[in-house]
């Protein structure tokens, strides 16, 4: 059930992913992400690693497939380890964030820095867990530190992406595509992240062409990921291009995030397999309940305002889901639902936030007239 902090709303677990491409030891690890199906490569892969290689590999895997089940044999993969601690502090905190302890994957985050000051993956996720909950200037502290020990592209990735969320997105804009085309020899991980941060931004400055453009260009580069598919669905949804979301996201249904735009667009379209995807979801919804799994809370809110018309429902959740994670979506997801709910003062914490952080968005400039 679970969606990655990068296919959180804004995307932030896709950045960090992309701007701490592990570093490996030697040439037997290898960095692509590859599909799990029976007899390819990727299972001989996991079968020649150990430790805390093996269980980074499993949680690129979990957010590249979008199966959790990657992210228990990757705590598995920890037990009894004895690899250093700065590598097995850092994956201890990919998987602490997975699961939503950001409390607890910052002081792996920690951990690692105070045992290695150069990790570059420590440092890139700890901006990318105070991005999430919208402490911007602890983020850009983070980013000012990659200076030192990053790449330009990371560093000015890193940057660019707190400017864009606090009111400065066309400079953003102008200056990562700068150090993107500076840099055509960067790793496809990399450019992929780029080009899709690139793309939100030319969406948000209504720049529709140059959004998909950056989109396409993601796409192009062959890598499995869950927020690209997840953003550029939500493009097409909003431009009135259902069918286009079906051809994209067909054989997705795993991914909780994914299936829930599938099914957007299949109920506008009245295709006859909207029903069973939208029961799909209820079913996990309800057992995730049952479970005691909290981790879903933005797409079950949409779910419930979208699929269900359940605004008060999906209201409720989407404040709930605003105490941990108040990243741009989210925030337009609670003004979404307050505005169906005729309930405009519990807007007031997205409110808030639109006003002090100097977010720019059309859309969500509209639903906050609307409310006020």
């Amino acid at each position: 059930m679970k969606r990655s902090i990068l296919a959180l709303i804004g995307g932030l677990a896709a950045w960090a992913a992309a701007a701490a491409p592990h570093l490996p030891k030697d040439d037997s690890q290898v960095l692509e992400r590859l599909p799990t199906r029976r007899g390819d490569p990727a299972m001989a892969e996991l079968r020649a690693l150990r430790g805390a290689a093996l269980a980074r590999r499993y949680f690129e895997l979990a957010l590249a497939e979008g199966d959790p089940r990657y992210v228990g044999y990757a705590e598995a993969a920890l037990r009894g380890t004895a690899e250093p601690a700065a590598e097995v502090a850092f994956v201890r905190g990919l998987l602490r964030q997975y699961r939503h302890d950001f409390a607890g994957a910052l002081g792996h985050f920690e951990e690692a820095l105070r045992r290695d000051p150069e990790h570059v993956g420590a440092r890139s996720w700890r901006a990318a867990v105070f991005m999430v909950g919208a402490q911007y200037e602890a983020a850009r502290a983070e980013c000012r530190r990659l200076e030192d020990t990053a790449s330009e592209l990371l560093a000015t990735g890193c940057r660019a992406y707190v400017d864009a969320a606090t009111g400065r997105t066309r400079t953003a804009y102008d200056e990562l595509r700068a150090a993107l085309e500076r840099r055509p020899d960067a790793p496809r991980e990399i450019r992929l992240w780029a080009l899709t941060r690139l793309a939100e931004m030319a969406w948000r400055l209504q720049d529709l062409a140059t959004a998909e453009a950056h989109f396409r260009a993601a796409l192009a580069l062959g890598l499995s990921d869950q927020f690209l598919l997840a953003a550029y669905a939500d493009f097409l949804l909003e431009l009135g291009r259902a069918q286009e979301v079906i051809a994209l996201l067909r054989g997705w249904a795993r991914a909780d995030s994914l299936l829930l735009r599938l099914a957007l667009a299949e109920t506008q379209l009245k295709s006859p397999q909207a029903r069973k995807h939208v029961a799909a979801l209820s079913a996990r919804f309800e057992a995730a309940a049952l479970r005691g799994e909290r981790l879903h809370l933005a797409e079950e809110a949409r779910f419930a305002l979208e699929l269900q018309g359940d605004a008060k429902r999906a209201l409720a959740l989407a404040l709930e889901n605003w105490k941990s994670q108040r990243e741009p979506r989210d925030a337009a997801l609670i003004l979404e639902s307050a505005l169906a709910a005729r309930d405009s003062p519990a807007a007031a914490p997205a409110l808030r936030w639109l006003r002090e952080s100097g977010f720019e968005s059309a859309r969500l400039q509209r639903l906050a007239a609307s409310l006020r």
